[in-house]
């Protein structure tokens, strides 16, 4: 069966308290993360970190950035590409903060 050809996927969590994994670009495809952002459901100011990782390089888009009570950080303001394998990396000061994150993956 063909794969298909364009596939959007969301990708929604509380940010975990360890770096973690939270997408990796699926073999055949390239993926394009449109949104990316962190809200702060908590009473306190919270820090998160997120990183692009490839080929075992981490780079980071944000390190223990803080974000105010009741405020959303956009992490991806424009497109990032990943490819086949490049992955996103999150992790938090506490599970009150929440992800979601709009990808395209477009087959090669």
């Amino acid at each position: 069966m063909a794969l298909p050809l364009n596939v959007f996927k969301t990708v929604a969590l509380n940010v975990p308290g360890s770096a973690t994994v939270v997408y990796t670009a699926p073999t055949g495809y390239n993926s394009i993360v449109l949104l990316a952002q962190v809200c702060n459901s908590d009473t306190i100011a919270q820090t998160v970190s997120f990183f692009h990782k490839r080929n075992g390089t981490s780079i980071a888009l944000a390190y223990d950035y803080e974000i105010p009570p009741s405020e959303t950080l956009v992490l991806i303001s424009g497109r990032l590409v990943l490819e086949t394998g490049d992955s996103l990396e999150l992790s938090g000061s506490d599970t009150e903060l929440e992800f979601v994150a709009s990808i395209l993956e477009t087959l090669k």
